[in-house]
């Protein structure tokens, strides 16, 4: 299938910064800083919940906090700046996937978290592969199986975002009007400021209304800023230091969960691109995919869990028109700056829940947008297409908001189909395998597999020359 390249097309209009540009560090910081603020309690929560799942020591758990920002900021940069054949070349801020919760505190339960760390080490190359292997891979992910993934990704990832705003699953005051009233606010300047303003108060909306709605929580006492006075100034690396153990059904589960990674992955490199109107490349895909392995695999070497590509940062790119890979790799150094020193993650983490809630509400939404945007924009809505997207999206969201349903499987299968982008995306992927009309990859489903090297080859150098 022939793509046509951004010399032909011309650079979409909502497009601020395309993926080359580079805004000047003035601007850069405050839009990198957006992204970790997109991203920062979803990368250090799955950490805290699994370290409190089995009973880890409180200094412990700020170790492994500590450790998520390090990885997830190095990560990011290689996915932004590629080291080989490792890294997509794409604003992909990377973190702590929330995919393996459920199974890495099953696992640290039963082994000891030296296990959780070893599985994800060994299962790690089943991204490698996936991404190595695109080609034959990649056939079976066309823009309707990965659009629907992604609008699975936005609509499960909402509940969260009112979760936060109002106040955190938990909280004494949860859904308190303070907590809601100043999740509107962030939300209200958010939007105010994208839809009505232009430049720098529109492409660094969300990082406005962030800080806006921080001020406001100070002197109204919704922060505590205790845990920053204890906090230290340095944190050091100290790689292996819980070991690693070695069980096989602990590294088949963590297998399994990077095959659906892996599609999320695939779904978070459409979106992102998706933004520019693009179709994302097969060296794209690959090098998001290999990153993904190979720094998961980093991860569990440097105490952390394992790593993929963030789904709320995607929604930033689509909200903000911001695509610039630089922003992204600024956002990297930030997050490394943050992991080496306590106080300052500390200060960040103060920040009142709602505050994150009222501009992750806008995010999760933008999400489920990019994945229709998605299919818009690259599948005919005919009658086969239309009953895929509807059914997948139907079975997906059936397991999220009714997981009773499931409540007679074993515990293990519960955790596997527990999970709408399981379901739904194993779903939408069969389903197009399976009902007559399209074929696998075929038709307006197709991005542009087929393509010998050398035509390939020069899609990205017209990528290149006119991103530049």
């Amino acid at each position: 299938m022939w793509v046509p390249s951004m010399a032909e097309t011309g650079t979409p209009s909502d497009i601020e910064y395309d993926i080359e540009d580079r805004p000047p560090l003035g601007e850069s910081i405050p839009l990198g800083l957006q992204h970790v603020f997109a991203m920062f309690l979803g990368n250090v929560a799955p950490p805290l919940i699994v370290a409190g799942g089995i009973g880890m020591a409180t200094g412990e758990t700020t170790f492994l906090v500590q450790m998520a920002l390090i990885v997830a900021g190095i990560a990011t940069i290689v996915q932004v700046s590629p080291i080989g054949p490792v890294g997509a070349r794409l604003p992909i801020v990377m973190g702590t996937s929330f995919a393996f919760l459920g199974p890495m505190i099953g696992i640290g339960n039963s082994f000891g978290i030296s296990a959780i760390f070893g599985a994800a080490l060994v299962a790690s190359p089943v991204e490698v592969i996936a991404g190595f292997s695109l080609q034959r891979f990649r056939k079976y992910f066309p823009p309707l199986v990965t659009g629907v993934v992604v609008m699975l990704i936005g609509l499960t990832l909402i509940p969260t975002g009112v979760d936060y705003a109002a106040g955190g699953v938990g909280a004494a005051d949860y859904a308190s009007f303070a907590n809601l009233g100043l999740a509107a606010l962030v939300f209200l300047v958010t939007i105010i400021l994208n839809q009505f303003f232009e430049g720098i108060w529109r492409i660094a909306s969300v990082f406005i209304g962030i800080v806006v709605g921080y001020v406001v929580a100070i002197p109204l006492g919704m922060v505590d800023f205790s845990a920053v006075a204890q906090a230290g100034w340095f944190t050091v690396p100290i790689p292996l230091k819980y070991g690693l153990s070695f069980h096989p059904s602990a590294i088949a589960t963590i297998a399994f969960m990077y095959v659906i990674t892996s599609m999320e992955t695939i779904g978070d490199i459409s979106g992102i691109v998706a933004a520019t109107n693009r179709t994302p490349t097969r060296e794209q895909l690959r090098g998001g995919l290999v990153a993904d392995g190979v720094m998961s695999a980093f991860a569990a070497i440097f105490n952390a869990m394992p790593n993929t590509s963030f789904s709320q940062n995607v929604g930033l790119v689509n909200f903000t028109g911001v695509a610039s890979r630089y922003v992204a790799g600024v956002a990297g150094v930030i997050l490394v700056i943050l992991g080496f020193i306590p106080k300052i993650g500390a200060f960040v983490s103060a920040m009142p829940d709602a505050v994150l809630g009222g501009g992750a509400i806008i995010l999760f939404a933008m999400i489920f947008g990019s994945g229709f945007k998605l299919i818009k924009q690259h599948v005919d809505f005919n009658h086969r297409n239309n009953t895929i997207l509807s059914i997948s999206v139907a079975l997906g969201l059936m397991v999220q908001f009714r997981p009773e349903i499931l409540q007679n499987l074993p515990s293990t299968w519960q955790n596997f189909f527990g999970s709408a982008l399981i379901v739904g995306g194993f779903a939408a992927l069969l389903l197009n395998i399976l009902v007559p009309g399209g074929g696998v990859g075929t038709g307006p489903t197709e991005l542009s597999d087929g393509l010998d090297e050398e035509t390939a080859s020069g899609l990205d150098m017209d990528f290149e020359q006119t991103s530049d």
